[in-house]
C-alpha cells in the first residue's frame, strides 16, 4: 500500500467517524429526551443548540490557551458532536461542509475571503 493509499483510507476512517456520528446524531433526534441528551438538544430547540455550541467553542478557545492536549482533544470532539447536532437542526449534511473545505483547497484565504464580498 503506498503512501497516498494509506493517507486515503486515514482521511476515509476519519470522516467515517463523523458520518456515523451524525447518523446516530440524526436517529436520536426525535428520540426520547428523558433516555438521549441529543433528543433533549432538540426537544429544548435551537436557542439551547446554539447556547451550547457556542460554549463549546469557548471551552475549546481556552483549552487551547491552557496549551493541555488532552484537554484541546476533548473540547474539540465536544465542538464537533455539538456542531453536528446544529447541522442536523438543519439538515445540513456533513457532506456540504467537505465540499466546501475542498471549493477553498489552492485559494489564499485572502483572496477566498474576498471572493464572499463585503
Amino acid at each position: 500500500m503506498s503512501g497516498v493509499e494509506k493517507t486515503t483510507a486515514g482521511q476515509e476512517a476519519r470522516s467515517a467517524v463523523l458520518e456515523l456520528l451524525f447518523q446516530v446524531i440524526q436517529e436520536r433526534k426525535n428520540g426520547s429526551a428523558e433516555k438521549s441528551y441529543t433528543a433533549s438538544l432538540f426537544q429544548k430547540g435551537l436557542d439551547t443548540i446554539l447556547k451550547k455550541t457556542g460554549e463549546e467553542a469557548v471551552e475549546l478557545v481556552i483549552a487551547g490557551k491552557g496549551g493541555k492536549r488532552d484537554e484541546i482533544v476533548y473540547e474539540a470532539a465536544d465542538l464537533l458532536y455539538h456542531l453536528l447536532v446544529l447541522f442536523s437542526y438543519y439538515d445540513i449534511d456533513p457532506e456540504e461542509m467537505y465540499s466546501e473545505l475542498r471549493r477553498r483547497f489552492g485559494l489564499s484565504g485572502i483572496v477566498e475571503k474576498e471572493s464572499r464580498g463585503a
